[in-house]
């Protein structure tokens, strides 16, 4: 019964399909003495600079903060090495207003797209990052990690799906986790992402299928910092094989606390972040509080999510169980 109660940790960590940008290129090494075009995103038209010191023109999104990966078996390499990705939609034209808004016409929320983006678990992190000018802060989680692998991740179409009929007007399903063969169920809206429940990718043992009521603000726009938001929920269902008696609880408290600059492995990207905190209770069992911080960008979404371990105290955590950001 763990799994299922731990299924509800990596909803932007997937930390949860976290919205993710993917680019035909990939960004090179650059010295220092090198021509650069940029070296924040600010410089760039796109909001992106590439660790190759060249801005990346604006490029497919794949959308839903569940970080959800591929449930093949190809999805990741254990080396690290980044698998082959692709992506059927883009964002034509799209150039960050920098406006500090971020708006839901400018995060595409579909089904069917395909990025990668580096893992690592039980990493060492600051959260806090480096205090800047005007209040803004700047991240960097571009090093390699020691526990990193390249996972390709994608927004699975619910059509033919054992449990497509049971989540009507919902639009796509992710993988929560990678410690996990759990499925998110999402829904777009004009003003938000919705978590609707969880569910195993085949209805055959042991079968999981959850459902939220209400649904999860998972992002609610416009964003900008000080918007917040929480959603108290009662999850119901069975949860692999077992029937749940009753239902338990998960309050989500979120808010954008934060703006700034933030240096991934892809590049790097002018960001505000989305703080996160899970609390959930299961009958009589103390409470389960689960911190995360996803970081969304204009034109191409979440491009990075740090998740806490459980019940993890300080607002600003150095220990992450599980750190993702958009990768080559």
């Amino acid at each position: 019964m763990r799994q299922y109660q731990n299924r509800g940790v990596q909803v932007f960590a997937l930390g949860g399909a976290v919205l993710v940008a993917l680019f035909g290129a990939g960004a090179g090494a650059c010295s220092d003495s090198a021509a650069r075009e940029c070296r924040v995103g600010a410089d760039c038209a796109s909001g992106i600079c590439g660790s190759d010191g060249k801005c990346v023109p604006a490029a497919a999104v794949l959308p839903g903060p569940d970080g959800g990966a591929n449930d093949d078996d190809a999805s990741s390499s254990s080396d690290g090495s980044a698998p082959e990705a692709s992506t059927d939609a883009a964002l034509p034209g799209c150039s960050p207003n920098k406006d500090g808004t971020i708006t839901r016409d400018e995060v595409p929320i579909v089904a069917g797209l395909h990025a990668t983006y580096k893992i690592g678990k039980d990493e060492e992190v600051s959260t806090a990052g480096t205090p800047g000018a005007g209040g803004k802060r700047t991240w960097d989680f571009s090093a390699a990690l020691a526990s990193d692998v390249s996972v390709l991740v994608e927004t699975q179409p619910l059509a033919g799906k054992w449990y497509a009929s049971k989540f009507a007007g919902a639009s796509y399903a992710s993988k929560l986790s990678e410690s996990s063969n759990l499925l998110g169920v999402f829904e777009t809206s004009p003003g938000a992402l919705l978590l609707r429940g969880v569910v195993s990718p085949t209805e055959s043992s042991p079968k999981t299928e959850l459902t939220d009521t209400p649904a999860v603000s998972v992002l609610k726009f416009p964003l900008t910092v000080g918007s917040k938001w929480t959603t108290d929920t009662d999850v119901s269902g069975t949860a692999q094989d077992f029937a749940l008696v009753g239902t338990y609880h998960e309050k989500y408290t979120s808010e954008v606390d934060a703006a700034g600059t933030l240096k991934t492995p892809l590049g790097t990207f002018d960001v505000l972040r989305v703080k996160v905190v899970l609390v959930r209770t299961i009958g009589f069992l103390a409470p389960t509080t689960i911190r995360t911080f996803a970081f969304v960008t204009e034109c191409y979404g979440t491009i990075a999510t740090v998740t806490s371990s459980d019940n993890e105290t300080n607002v600003e955590f150095t220990h992450a169980a599980e750190i993702r950001r958009i990768s080559p």
